[in-house]
């Protein structure tokens, strides 16, 4: 790929158009698959501002969900291929958007090189033939999608098994049957019933010469829980192209804790055991891909990305450096840049304007996990406003997180009216004390609609919202936007990824490492908070674990630290304290 950075999902609505704004730049972007009403409506509108034509799918057709996401991402490879068509047309003139697309590669580059070298030629027929060789190297970004492998609601289609018309199995359906050449990246921990579903589409497996027009991607929180879903899809002949290491507790959205390993100790196990990670996986798929008739002696590349919490170029570069790194991932700055991402220009404004407080981990998900929440969001508002009137939760109108049954046979969502008002009936039945009641209370009243919400921005900035829809925004960055404040031009958010601008100047903001160990000292602190109410000892010991992942953790980065002071890096030094403080705190967190 032209850059080494991508821009991965980001929400339901807030990337679903990313690749319309920035593949033309070389410039790779991940949009969710999960929402196919989204999805229709998308290719609507865009269809619309392009003057095409567009013909609906409706809800009630036969796979009516594979087929909306095929053709919302035959129409984004398509729209793409003619604006990289058009931009090689432009002529090398300031302001272009071919000179956009060079500008913004990266440094040392061996393309944006070659193009400054042109920009100093004479004019005449060399700077000429020079310039047709740089149009020939121009490349699109990757238009990749996102599952969410474990949300997988089951659905009734007279034309499809159960199991195919799973939402999950069907959204991959819709992606594998696309012209796309491109990437699933599939996360939110292992689901065997749609990896193995992956090897019913050709697109997936190497061709006679070795090209894979679909490549799989796995997100992932450790070494070990990668190689145990890459072994199983490479018994399949599924190769796994890229691992995208995420830092649990400093990415935006659902936050994937892990069970103490912190993100350097998880990328040093990776540089260690990349090499054998790769021969091990390979001795598992040759044999499968031999059956398919395709010789193959050398293995697939594989590459290792990180993201979650990188705030700076200088962080960028020691991450790819030290941990021989092929890409970073950077996603919630981008929420502040209006030419990449979608978020209404209220949500814009007070995201642009907010402090480190109004970021926090909630409990607001249906699906049970922590979530990265923003205080100040509409939705949030909203639901306040819905308790204060007695109404707490919300109309669940799409049905995506519905899975649970407490109260009722069929699957329902513990966000929605029904749940809420059937659970705070029970309360009221229990002799609760008034403190334990609240508590409980506002525990089931604290789940937010994340299908409306985190659709809503979009149709709010591209003023397409229904009557009677909600307008009430759901939104979920990384902790690591709290140090952005501003709003950006996508060369400047580049050029600071970059080191040719700094956007935080002057901001004094913690490292990437000692962040996350901050947040999950807290983490810590919080689960043992619940385990004096709810004492186990399998809990006890699943936390004496935990803290003593935590303290290998300060241990490593003690030494990683003292060897990057000892390379000239002096301003380091001063992590040594924070990791000194981080220490103490960790030790007076007592299990018994």
């Amino acid at each position: 790929m032209p850059h080494t950075f991508h821009i991965p999902v980001l929400g339901l609505g807030y990337s679903i158009d990313t690749p319309l704004k920035v593949a033309r730049y070389g410039i790779s972007s991940v949009l969710s698959i999960v929402d196919d009403e989204l999805i229709e409506r998308m290719r609507e509108y865009h269809s619309q501002q392009l003057h095409l034509a567009f013909l609906p799918i409706l809800k009630s057709a036969g796979d009516s969900r594979a087929s909306r996401i095929t053709a919302y991402l035959n129409f984004l490879a398509d729209a793409v291929s003619r604006q990289v068509a058009q931009l090689k047309k432009q002529a090398f003139e300031a302001g272009s958007d071919i000179c956009k697309y060079f500008e913004l590669l990266p440094e040392g580059s061996s393309l944006k090189n070659g193009y400054e070298l042109m920009m100093d030629y004479p004019e005449g027929t060399q700077k000429e033939r020079f310039q047709q060789v740089l149009r020939n190297e121009i490349k699109a970004g990757a238009i990749d999608v996102n599952i969410m492998a474990k949300v997988d609601k089951m659905n009734v289609d007279a034309e499809l098994t159960s199991d195919e018309s799973s939402d999950a199995l069907a959204a991959l359906r819709g992606f594998a049957l696309s012209k796309l050449s491109s990437s699933v990246i599939l996360s939110a921990g292992m689901n065997p019933r749609l990896y193995s579903y992956l090897a019913q589409f050709e697109d997936f497996f190497p061709d006679k010469n070795g090209h894979v027009r679909k490549k799989i991607i796995l997100k992932v929180s450790d070494f070990r829980s990668a190689l145990i879903q890459a072994k199983f899809l490479a018994k399949k002949g599924l190769w796994v192209a890229e691992f995208r290491v995420e830092s649990g507790l400093n990415c935006g959205g659902h936050a994937f804790a892990t069970e103490g390993h912190l993100l350097g100790p998880i990328l040093e196990e990776f540089k260690a055991r990349r090499s054998d990670m790769h021969a091990v996986l390979f001795a598992l798929y040759e044999p499968v891909i031999r059956q398919r008739n395709i010789n193959m002696t050398t293995p697939p590349s594989q590459r290792i990305s990180v993201q979650g919490g990188i705030g700076t170029a200088e962080e960028n570069r020691f991450l790819m450096r030290h941990y021989g790194l092929d890409a970073t991932g950077w996603g919630s700055p981008f929420l502040l840049v209006p030419e990449a991402t979608n978020v209404d220009d209220e949500t814009l404004n007070v995201l642009a304007h907010s402090r480190e407080d109004d970021y926090y981990l909630s409990h607001s998900s249906p699906l049970g996990i922590q979530f990265n929440n923003f205080k100040n969001s509409s939705i949030n508002a909203q639901r306040l406003g819905r308790i204060g009137k007695n109404r707490p939760g919300s109309a669940c109108t799409k049905k995506y997180l519905c899975n649970n049954t407490e109260f009722t046979e069929q699957p329902i969502c513990t966000a929605s009216r029904a749940y809420q008002h059937l659970k705070i009936k029970q309360l009221k039945s229990q002799a609760l004390s008034v403190q334990e009641f609240q508590q409980q209370f506002d525990a089931v009243t604290e789940k937010i609609c994340l299908c409306e919400g985190l659709c809503a921005s979009t149709y709010l900035k591209y003023d397409i919202l229904k009557p009677k829809e909600s307008k009430a925004v759901a939104i979920c960055p990384g902790p690591n936007l709290a140090y952005f404040s501003g709003i950006y031009a996508l060369d400047e958010m580049v050029g600071h990824i970059y080191g040719r601008l700094n956007l935080l100047e002057k901001i004094e903001r913690p490292h990437i490492f000692i962040k996350e160990l901050g947040l999950y000292i807290d983490y810590f602190q919080g689960e043992l908070q619940q385990l004096y109410h709810h004492v186990t000892d399998k809990k006890k010991k699943q936390l004496q674990h935990f803290k003593l992942q935590l303290s290998e953790g300060i241990s490593y980065y003690t030494q990683l630290f003292n060897e990057i002071a000892d390379e000239g890096d002096d301003h380091l030094n001063s992590l040594q304290m924070q990791l000194n403080i981080s220490q103490h705190r960790l030790d007076q967190l007592q299990i018994d």
